[in-house]
């Protein structure tokens, strides 16, 4: 029955949210955590994505039982919540959409202020961050020269790099996964691609999902639903 396959389907996608939910609030080795650190609006929208989520999932299996055991109640109150989810949904994404920019300026001075403070990766925002810089291979926010900032390297005589950015390729010894390392030559080996364009499509990625969602559940037959 499509109606009920439906409804498990929401089910479903409301677990996805909750899910995501509770790795962007509990996950202390992911790029959320690093934002976490200096903004409570992130912690904010963690709880709003497990409420969400967790709503889904209820409403989708009361509309489970109200489907099978045709309880034109619960059908009502299906059909009530699914609409102002989707109204919800709507209005986040238009405003993420219309605050795209500022979001990536709020986002860029955060993480350019981790690297400014960051000393030996003693902390939680810098072992999140060393963690992000080596899984996907990138060095900085715009590129390895936020890191000539950084008051350690820059008042030391040194020619050292953080290690985390790394190129192993370009290294011909291990590499610890933190703090600094001491390059042979002036020339860093590490990556040159900063971790904005890889924000950049976790967010767009992120957007589409939340687009199709929003397509199935306009595109569901609420003409089932019984009249009182």
């Amino acid at each position: 029955h499509f109606s009920f396959c439906f409804r498990f389907l929401s089910q479903i996608f409301g677990a996805v949210i909750l899910g995501f939910g509770l790795w962007v609030l509990l996950d202390n080795q992911s790029f959320m955590n690093v934002l976490q650190q200096s903004s409570t609006s992130l912690k904010v929208g963690s709880y709003i994505l497990i409420s969400v989520g967790s709503l889904s999932m209820l409403m989708g299996f009361l509309g489970c039982i109200g489907a099978i055991y045709e309880i034109r109640c619960l059908l009502g109150l299906y059909f009530t919540c699914l609409l102002l989810i989707l109204i919800a949904q709507i209005t986040a994404a238009v405003l993420i959409y219309f605050q795209r920019d500022l979001l990536k300026d709020e986002m860029s001075v955060i993480v350019k202020k981790i690297i400014l403070d960051y000393r030996e990766g003693n902390t939680t925002a810098d072992a999140a961050w060393d963690y992000i810089q080596r899984s996907i291979h990138c060095c900085g926010w715009s590129g390895p020269g936020n890191w000539t900032e950084n008051p350690v390297l820059k008042n030391n005589s040194k020619s050292e790099y953080p290690c985390s950015c790394a190129n192993l390729t370009a290294v011909n010894s291990s590499v610890p996964n933190n703090g600094f390392c001491q390059s042979e030559s002036k020339q860093w080996p590490v990556y040159t691609m900063g971790g904005h364009p890889f924000s950049c499509s976790h967010s767009l990625l992120g957007m589409i999902l939340s687009i199709c969602l929003c397509k199935s559940i306009h595109q569901e037959d609420y003409t089932k639903v019984p009249k009182y």
